[in-house]
């Protein structure tokens, strides 16, 4: 049966043997010594198979370096490795080896738990009868085949993903350094089951990286625990079968435990993850603190061994749990927020409010990939997303479906908050509007006399339409580019100003024209019965006095009872400062006016560099 162990604070599932689960009969049992079949011996075989060798997408290529180990220690390889894994310390291995790192990593394509259902039986078996071996040739290769997954619900964030990247080496480095000491090196307490690794062709190992939850499905099942925990651990070793292939077994780690524990002891995630691996591997090995005091001292010197033989920071696990129930005031306080540890797992604010042209949409008016997996990311994590921006409702729809966060179960639809063009309509809950603040009229009428005399085309943005004068392609433009609806031209200024009450009015034209014509003439013709807002250098708005994105956020905050310290704000334009100042963190974007970044608490990367995605990985969580 499994059991498992705890380490003040951490636990682990671990078998020295494979054992039936509990709803199976005894493993044992299908053991009778060696008068067992070549077919019992392969369904054995194949109960064995670790979660690494289930069907994946691949993200990178395998690596694959070969090392010489001779009888002095030197070592020669086809490919340079990291000077760690070549130290002068490295205990001497008694037998003439060369070792085949073969790593690599994917992202599991299931939720279900893989190796779990090997040992229930659930995967099909390999038909390969069991080697028996006599003689081992000295000048033969060991191959470690390392495996690194990345369970599917976790998060492709970036330093996760370069982390999985590290273990590749990582993992094989140690299993070296913690093979080297077995054979010769003298335990009180461990189990010798595995002790001369040259016996064998292959060894396998497979590490798995996961959240709390699915951690602690394994924790509830396997060890009575509903709760989550850093690593389990779960040999896949069976002592009795005389293999060929030494199938280690499989280490699970939740990078959020990991994530937490690496802030509270000041060290970075990576360095965590390692002494964490270090930890699950010893125990598949035969390492195990729980027996005694004893045996709780020699896995703690064996972790220190393998860190410090490798130049990894950390205590090991042992050592870090025994420091944390020691009093506060004999131990070193570190920075909970040092650079490097990865903050995801608990957000830090309950709304994000976001801008769309310049910020979540780049300088083509899309949204990435990135951004919108960002995006998701939050949503799943318990973070709403709410829409401030110039633009109609239509348009942020029809923006996010083509990313897939638009509808019912999206970021926006028909039936959720948000606030349009510039805050002068704000729907609440179910998406009904809650404040409309319409633009004077006879500023509307004056402003298209303007653009018929002058020539310069003018939008008037009554809600859900678009209504213009004459036809031009920056009008159309707001239709191809920019996602608005297409705009119904009218036959005069009378007609349109009956069509429907007008919010605000856009005029387009040249960089220059805006900024050397067209906003000085209207911010002074506009005397206190309006005002005049940028969002784009080529764009003009004109809207109600008074009025503000800003103000837009405090009707919509105060409607859903939401805190100003709960919400976090993104935005690049003079129409976001006041939003951005509202907001517990305003980030200005780094393609974002002067003005607003002067407001703004973080300047972010821009918008055509993941600007919304990186803010939300670095600041949301």
């Amino acid at each position: 049966m499994p059991y498992g162990c705890r380490c003040r604070g951490h636990s682990c599932l671990f078998r020295h043997h494979l054992s039936a689960p509990p709803s199976s009969p005894s493993f044992v049992a299908l053991l009778p010594a060696a008068a067992a079949s070549s077919d019992d011996m392969a369904r054995i075989a194949s109960r064995t198979l670790p979660i690494s060798v289930r069907s994946r997408l691949s993200l990178s290529p395998p690596i694959s370096t070969a090392i010489w180990l001779g009888p002095t220690g030197e070592a020669s390889s086809s490919r340079s490795l990291p000077s760690p894994l070549l130290l002068s310390g490295t205990p001497y291995v008694p037998y003439r080896r060369v070792f085949h790192l073969s790593s690599s990593y994917s992202r599991s394509m299931v939720t279900s738990l893989g190796f779990l259902a090997n040992l229930r039986g659930f995967r099909k078996v390999r038909r390969r009868q069991a080697a028996v071996k006599k003689h081992v040739p000295k000048d033969k290769q060991l191959h470690l085949d390392v495996n690194i997954s990345l369970e599917k619900a976790l998060p492709k964030d970036p330093e996760v993903l370069n982390i999985a990247e590290m273990l590749k080496l990582n993992v094989s480095m140690a299993m070296k350094i913690a093979f080297d000491g077995l054979k010769d090196s003298e335990y009180k307490t461990r189990d010798t089951s595995i002790c001369d690794v040259g016996k064998f062709d292959k060894v396998e190992l497979s590490v798995l990286l996961c959240n709390d939850e699915f951690i602690q499905n394994l924790n509830k099942e396997w060890r009575g625990q509903d709760q989550a925990t850093d690593v389990l651990s779960m040999s896949q070793h069976i002592a009795e079968l005389d293999l060929p292939v030494l199938i280690l077994g499989d280490i699970i780690i939740s990078v959020e435990t990991a994530s937490k524990q690496a802030e509270e002891r000041g060290h970075t995630l990576l360095d965590e993850i390692r002494i964490l691996m270090v930890h699950g591997l010893l125990h598949l090995l035969g390492f195990d603190h729980e027996l005694s005091d004893e045996a709780e001292k020699e896995m703690e010197n064996e972790e220190k061994l393998v860190l410090k033989s490798l130049g990894w920071k950390g205590k090991g696990l042992i050592k870090s749990a025994t420091d944390a129930t020691l009093p506060n005031d004999i131990l070193e306080v570190k920075d909970p927020k040092k650079a490097g540890s990865l903050r995801f797992y608990k957000p830090k604010f309950s709304y994000i409010f976001c801008d769309m042209d310049g910020t979540l949409l780049n300088s083509k008016s899309q949204i990435t990939a990135t951004t919108a997996e960002a995006i998701r990311e939050a949503v799943s994590r318990g973070v709403k997303i709410v829409i401030a921006t110039g633009k109609t409702r239509p348009a942020v729809i029809s923006a996010l479906k083509m990313v897939d966060l638009a509808g019912k179960n999206g970021v926006i639809s028909e039936f959720s908050p948000g606030i349009f063009l510039q805050g002068l309509l704000v729907y609440g809950r179910q998406g009904r509007e809650i404040s409309r603040s319409n633009l004077d009229q006879d500023v509307c009428r004056e402003a298209l006399s303007y653009s018929l005399e002058h020539e310069v085309p003018v939008v008037a943005f009554c809600q859900d339409r678009c209504l213009t004068l004459f036809d031009h392609h920056l009008v159309d433009s707001l239709h191809t580019v920019y996602h608005e609806p297409k705009a119904e031209i009218m036959p005069s200024v009378k007609h349109l100003l009956a069509a429907a009450e007008i919010q605000k009015l856009l005029f387009l034209d040249t960089i220059e024209g805006i900024s050397c014509t067209l906003r000085p003439y209207w911010a002074e013709a506009t005397n206190g019965r309006a005002k005049v807002v940028q969002a784009q250098p080529d764009m003009l708005e004109i809207v109600p006095a008074g009025t503000s994105k800003g103000n837009g956020v405090k009707i919509l905050l105060n409607h859903l009872g939401v805190s100003e310290k709960e919400i976090m704000a993104i935005g690049d334009g003079e129409n976001d400062i006041e939003m951005l100042q509202l907001a517990s963190l305003g980030i200005a974007l780094a393609n974002g006016s002067e003005k607003t970044k002067a407001v703004a608490n973080v300047i972010g990367a821009s918008n055509d560099e993941d600007g919304v995605a990186k803010a939300i990985y670095e600041y949301a969580f």
